[in-house]
């Protein structure tokens, strides 16, 4: 594992008057307060995926895990049709594989291909028929076919926001038959040029009457509807270059026109020490005026999808309101954190404790790790499938009586 140690000030000058319509995103001015921090970059050492490895992983009591697909490379985001075809997406490769079950034992042994060069594709879902696709800057839909083969293929939009940094497109349709965008921020650490950046959108099916629906999320990528309350909840990415201890990852319960902060307010709407005031006002001022956390994490664990478990056959009742995050991993704390699935309890609608899921793919000691979850899909008849866009794994996580 490698560890740098770096002490800096963090106190960002303005360089240069470059004018905004020739940059696509500028950096703050400094804050009036000097701030200091330790940047820490702690990278546990990867280790190739062996059988043997799968001991090592931990699932709650009354449950078990198995690996039901291997060598996909960088496997992202899933989705599952009716008849029980994995759909996947590969950002680094820009295609969309589709894993079928031919024997029924449980292991998704036939791969084909259904869209190639669709570059930097990642959000995937199906409605009325349709799989959606989407990439930092295009959504496109296709037929399903009897044979699970995409048809009838066309581009609903092609002037997304710039991806940047954070080019994790995911989409999703509600129960009003709108389909929600989560789109990052081009940065870290930003004053964006764009309004659609950093934000959840929505919009028709058809991709028409696109709208921001909520603001100041820098980066949330999974996001979905509570089974009871069916209010949206997602987990968003914080800010880097703070030091190992903020800012704190943060679920949020998302609501039409709220802004959540960033980039100048974080977790239960503290002030970022080391941006500027929002011009017209005082980054406390502008705190008040936004929606906090609902639940912080540890700084830096990465979440990338969430889903709530719902009513899943073989789950006890007290599981169907939860929901399960995936923490890919740090790279910037000393202490490496996530590496794991954790599974948030609700209680009354609102999350109460958390759990660890699915873990063991990172040493005890911090020094190693074998995999780093990314997707999460549920199959409502038992089974959670995770994948590892590490070692190209999809795992399963089921109830042990099944």
């Amino acid at each position: 594992m490698k560890n740098h140690f770096i002490s800096k000030m963090l106190i960002f000058a303005l360089l240069s008057a470059i004018s905004l319509n020739k940059v696509k995103a500028q950096k703050g001015l400094p804050s009036k307060q000097p701030f200091t921090a330790t940047i820490n970059t702690s990278y546990p050492q990867h280790l190739n995926f062996k059988e043997s490895m799968v001991s090592n992983l931990k699932v709650p009591p009354g449950f078990k895990t198995s690996v039901v697909a291997s060598g996909l490379g960088k496997p992202r985001i899933m989705v599952l049709s009716d008849n029980g075809s994995l759909y996947v997406t590969r950002r680094d490769v820009g295609d969309i594989l589709m894993l079928t079950d031919k024997d029924g034992d449980g292991n998704f042994e036939d791969l084909k291909t259904v869209w190639a060069q669709f570059p930097d594709v990642h959000g995937i879902t199906i409605h009325d028929g349709y799989m959606y696709l989407a990439s930092s800057k295009i959504l496109k839909r296709g037929k399903i076919g009897t044979n699970g083969m995409l048809t009838d293929t066309s581009t609903l939009i092609k002037d997304l926001p710039e991806g940047g940094q954070h080019d994790n497109r995911m989409i999703s349709f509600g129960a009003d038959g709108l389909l929600y965008m989560t789109v990052g921020s081009t940065c870290n650490d930003c004053g964006e040029t764009n309004k659609e950046n950093a934000t959840m959108l929505v919009m028709n099916a058809d991709g028409t009457n696109r709208r921001i629906f909520s603001r100041g999320l820098r980066n949330t990528i999974g996001f979905d509807w509570h089974p009871q309350t069916k209010e949206i909840w997602g987990i968003d990415n914080g800010t880097d270059w703070r030091g190992d201890g903020i800012p704190p990852e943060e679920l949020n319960k998302i609501e039409d026109g709220a802004d959540y902060g960033w980039p100048w307010v974080f977790g239960m709407q503290e002030v970022d020490p080391t941006r500027e005031d929002p011009t017209g006002t005082t980054k406390e001022a502008y705190a008040k005026n936004t929606k906090p956390a609902i639940m912080t994490f540890a700084a830096h664990s990465a979440p990338i999808d969430f889903r709530f478990i719902g009513k899943t056959a073989g789950f006890s009742a007290e599981f169907q309101n939860d929901a399960l995050v995936a923490w890919h991993g740090s790279w910037n704390r000393k202490n490496p954190e996530g590496y794991k699935i954790q599974r948030i309890h609700f209680v009354n609608g609102k999350p109460a404790s958390v759990h660890d899921f699915f873990s063991g793919f990172l040493s005890a000691d911090g020094k190693t790790r074998f995999g780093r979850p990314a997707g999460i899909i549920i199959d409502k008849k038992g089974k959670i499938y995770v994948s590892d866009d590490e070692n190209g794994i999809i795992y399963c996580i089921m109830p042990a009586k099944s």
